[in-house]
């Protein structure tokens, strides 16, 4: 299937354009904020050939595609018309989420769009470690230092790269909280606390700081903030609040600058007095207290976290431990947590190698080719809900190999010392700098070969129920059929094609007709049920006892009206009669409030049949047939 008619096909079945308020996308998946999730066809993706799975966690709605996402993202984002907000929500009503939902949304939301190139940095930085400890180069030359500052250099200025996608998350302007964490990575502030403190503040305390400067007398405690991930997330929070407040005060003339210049003059000084500390202080205690937790028993933790993490990843709750392993790695300069879980990729594709040799359904084995090559690399999404997941036996199994690789590197005392790649390319990332290739490298060897094995073997020994091979009856002539759909307003027909909204005219939520009324009234255009009614009134769909899925969207961006001059006749769940009033509407007040009554009807299940055949007569009346379904 190609980009374009997938993307086409996405589009369609989670609702169009108008359901979506933002959509970015991470690894493998297409992460949507959706208004309604209700109104998205899950099963149909899920059946969808190039969707691996549908996953609802965190707030989003998420569909797994694999490897090539960001193909499909670009696509999807090109057919739909859709601006890229990556994260930023695009209007609509709020969900209402509970607290654990909307904390990983928000982790998700900062994390995701700088986590591919925080991989990438971590691995070179891995390289880099990698032929020292080998002895390649010297800790002195050239290569070795470029090397280390391209992986180290994102790491280092870390605070600025999450200063722009928090303050997007949190609805400000990416460049005052990129302004923001620069001051805070500021070079010459090391000088600052050179020489004789001034005084001490809370001496004898655990929060004891020896004061170097002031800013209007009021002491400034200073901190470290390269590399730091907590006080650029809750600086931006506040910094966020404060721009939108000032937006409302603020003339429109001199808004462009001098918003952002109270913001930073007054975000700058209040993060070092008091948001910077507090929150450092937080992150160092959650670092103490993570590292506390672990060395009860670090087998014991090794064991829980690596045959969950799958488990986890699948709910979005892996979002959870993400901060506490960034803010580890910079207030302790190593990470212990996710250093667990890194193996259980390789407890993966041991299973898939296992039921790739044992699976006699060709459809099977063709899927574990791939999902094979990606697990190793890290990406097992392809592998889990391709193939052992449906499977069921191998997921468990895969589990017990995770559980094992985490055990052992937990007992054997392994850390991940930057934030490297995942798969294969994450083994150098448990090199510590400077100490070669010591035990808790090798553990990370020792837990990659067990978890492989394990996976490998307990799949292999106990087995799985095989799919058995599908067949397809093909379609003969003359079983073929027509569907009619009415026409649901009187007035002018118009090739969907010349719709100026890009969603119906691409014909990415399906084919069908365009008519200009000349009343304010929709009509059911065939016998079904209300499938469909959105809160504004302005679109409703409808399933055919046939199954035709008929979506009637009345004018161009008529959403915006919020339910102006629009009033429902029927409910959502209703059965309809073919010349049912639907829906009335207000056309005059509608083109005054500046907006088009052309109104598309689509068939959204396009894909389900042969073709959609649109009227070829110019003017039409609820009694014509306006589309034409061939079965």
């Amino acid at each position: 299937m190609s980009h374009e008619k997938l993307a086409k096909d996405i589009l369609a079945l989670v609702g169009g354009k108008e359901n979506i308020n933002n959509v970015f996308h991470c690894v493998t998946r297409l992460r949507f904020k959706l208004k309604d999730e209700s109104i998205a066809k899950t099963e149909e993706l899920k059946d969808l050939d190039g969707v691996v799975t549908v996953m609802k966690s965190g707030g989003q709605y998420q569909v797994v595609i694999g490897n090539h996402v960001p193909d499909v993202y670009a696509t999807l984002l090109k057919v739909g018309n859709i601006s890229a907000t990556e994260g930023q929500d695009a209007g609509g009503e709020k969900e209402k989420v509970g607290p654990l939902s909307a904390f990983i949304d928000m982790i998700s939301g900062v994390f995701t769009p700088v986590l591919g190139v925080l991989a990438a940095t971590g691995m070179i930085k891995g390289v880099a470690a990698l032929i020292l400890a080998l002895h390649w180069v010297s800790s002195t030359s050239g290569t070795y230092n470029l090397l280390n500052y391209a992986g180290d250099g994102l790491f280092t200025f870390l605070p600025i790269f999450l200063g722009y996608t928090a303050m997007k998350k949190f609805g400000g302007t990416p460049f005052v909280g990129m302004a923001l964490a620069a001051a805070l990575c500021h070079p010459s502030l090391s000088t600052l606390s050179s020489g004789k403190a001034l005084y001490t503040l809370f001496s004898g305390s655990l929060f004891e700081s020896q004061i170097h400067v002031t800013f209007l007398g009021i002491p400034v405690i200073l901190m470290t903030y390269t590399s730091s991930v907590i006080p650029i997330i809750v600086a931006s929070y506040f910094t966020a609040k404060l721009e939108n407040g000032l937006k409302k005060v603020i003339p429109d003339v001199v808004k462009t600058f001098v918003v952002p210049f109270l913001t930073i003059m007054i975000m700058v000084p209040l993060t070092f007095l008091a948001i910077g500390p507090i929150s450092t202080w937080a992150g160092q205690l959650l670092g103490a207290a993570t590292i506390w937790l672990y060395h009860l028993s670090p087998a014991v933790a090794g064991i829980l976290i690596g045959g969950l993490w799958q488990v986890f990843v699948m709910f979005g709750l892996h979002w959870g431990l993400v901060p506490i392993a960034m803010n580890n790695l910079a207030t302790l300069k190593y990470d212990p947590i996710l250093a667990t879980s890194v193996m259980v990729c390789f407890s993966q594709i041991g299973a898939v190698l296992a039921v790739m040799l044992r699976t006699k359904n060709k459809g099977l084995k063709a899927l574990t080719i791939p999902a094979f090559i990606s697990g190793i690399f890290g990406v097992t999404e392809p592998a889990i809900y391709g193939v052992t997941l449906p499977l069921k036996k191998p997921f468990i199994m895969s589990c017990i190999g995770g559980a094992v690789g985490g055990g052992i590197i937990g007992a054997l005392g392994g850390k991940l010392w930057m934030f490297g790649g995942m798969g294969v390319f994450v083994i150098p990332a448990f090199i510590k700098p400077g100490s070669g290739l010591d035990l808790a490298f090798w553990s990370s060897i020792i837990a990659l070969v067990a978890s492989f094995i394990i996976g490998f073997i307990l799949t292999f020994a106990f087995g799985f129920k095989d799919k058995e091979e599908k067949t397809t009856k093909a379609v003969q002539p003359n079983e073929s059929r027509v569907l009619e759909v009415k026409s649901p307003l009187n007035g002018k027909t118009i090739p969907l094609t010349a719709v100026k909204d890009a969603a119906f005219s691409s014909e990415a939520m399906g084919k069908g007709i365009a008519i200009e009324p000349s009343e304010g009234k929709v009509y059911s255009p065939v016998n079904g049920i209300v499938t469909t009614l959105f809160k504004t009134r302005h679109a409703i769909g409808i399933t055919s006892e046939d199954g035709a899925e008929i979506l009637i969207h009345v004018g161009m961006d008529t959403v915006e009206l919020d339910g102006k001059y629009f009033e429902a006749r029927v409910n959502q769940g209703d059965v309809v009669k073919a010349g049912d009033l639907l829906v009335e509407f207000d056309m005059e007040k509608i083109k005054e409030a500046g907006y088009e009554v052309v109104t598309p009807v689509i068939i959204t299940n396009t894909p389900d049949y042969l073709d959609v055949i649109p009227a070829q007569n110019s003017k039409i009346s609820i009694h014509d047939t306006a589309l034409t379904v061939l079965v």
